[in-house]
C-alpha cells in the first residue's frame, strides 16, 4: 500500500509539474532560451526579402523583428517558411511570431492570434505601364482573354480565385521572380498589396501600380501569433503600438521602398 502511495504521490508532483510548465508563456520561453524564433517567407518585398546567394534576410519586418528581439534583449532567428504551411509552422510550435507583410483574416485567425495591425492596404493591380487603361476595375481584369499571374497559398490566390474566375489565373511559385511574368508579357496582370505594387513599379520600370491608393479592398496587416497566448500578444501589442507612435515604424517603412 506505502508503495502504492508512492507512486500516486510522485505521479501527482510530476502531473502538477507538467501543468505548471505548460502555463509558460511564449514570453517566458522567449526569455528563458535567449533567442525569438520568427517565422518569415523571405519573398515578399518590401517585408520580407531572402538573398538567395547569400541567405540574408532584409526588409520592413525583417528590421522590425532585429528592433523587436533588441527590446527583449534577445537573438532573432529566423525559420523559413511558405504562404502555404504559413499557420501550419505556427500552430507546429517552429516559430514564436511569424512576420513579412500577413494579412489579418478571419481564416487564420480561426487557428492564431494576431497582434494588433501594423499598417492597413489592400488589394490592387500592378501591370506594365502601356496597359493601366485597361485594367483599372476588377471587371476590367475578371475577362476572358486576361492572364492573372498569382502566387500560391496565400492571399494573393484567394482574391483572384474568388474574384476573377472569368480570367485565366497563372500559378508562379516563386514569388521573388513573378513580376517577371508581367514585364515579359506571360502575364497582363497581377493583383496584390498596393504597398508591393508601389514598390514592384519603383523598381521595375516597365510596370506601373494601378490607383494604390484606392485598393479593392481593406486589409490590414500584422503579426501572427499563438493562439491562447494573451501575454505574449499583449508584449508584442505594446511593442508594435510604441514603435509605431515614435515614428520608428514610419521611418523603416519609407527606407524599406527605397
Amino acid at each position: 500500500m506505502r508503495i502504492a502511495a508512492t507512486l500516486l504521490i510522485a505521479a501527482a508532483m510530476s502531473w502538477t509539474a507538467a501543468a505548471q510548465a505548460d502555463q509558460r508563456t511564449t514570453l517566458d520561453r522567449v526569455l528563458e532560451h535567449d533567442t525569438v524564433r520568427v517565422c518569415t517567407t523571405g519573398d515578399y518585398k518590401p517585408f520580407t526579402y531572402k538573398d538567395p546567394d547569400t541567405g540574408a534576410y532584409s526588409g520592413l519586418d525583417i528590421r522590425m523583428a532585429q528592433d523587436m528581439a533588441a527590446e527583449l534583449g534577445v537573438e532573432v532567428r529566423f525559420v523559413q517558411t511558405t504562404w502555404g504551411t504559413l499557420v501550419d509552422d505556427m500552430t507546429a510550435g517552429k516559430c514564436d511570431i511569424s512576420m513579412g507583410g500577413i494579412s489579418i483574416n478571419l481564416e487564420r485567425q480561426q487557428r492564431a492570434y494576431f497582434s494588433m495591425p501594423a499598417l492597413v492596404t489592400g488589394k490592387s493591380p500592378i501591370t506594365r505601364c502601356e496597359n493601366v487603361d485597361k485594367y483599372q476595375t476588377v471587371d476590367q481584369i475578371n475577362a476572358s482573354g486576361v492572364t492573372v499571374v498569382v502566387n500560391p497559398g496565400g492571399t494573393n490566390e484567394q482574391y483572384a480565385r474568388a474574384n476573377l474566375a472569368n480570367a485565366e489565373i497563372l500559378v508562379h511559385d516563386d514569388n521573388r521572380t513573378i513580376f517577371s511574368r508581367v514585364i515579359n508579357g506571360d502575364a497582363d496582370v497581377m493583383v496584390t498589396d498596393a504597398v508591393e505594387a508601389k514598390l514592384q513599379a519603383n523598381l521595375n520600370d516597365e510596370l506601373c501600380a494601378v490607383h494604390p491608393q484606392d485598393p479593392f479592398t481593406y486589409a490590414p496587416m500584422g503579426y501572427l501569433l499563438p493562439r491562447g497566448d494573451d501575454v505574449w500578444k499583449a508584449w508584442v501589442d505594446q511593442w508594435l503600438r510604441l514603435t509605431k507612435e515614435s515614428g520608428e515604424f514610419q521611418r523603416m517603412y519609407e527606407a524599406a521602398l527605397q
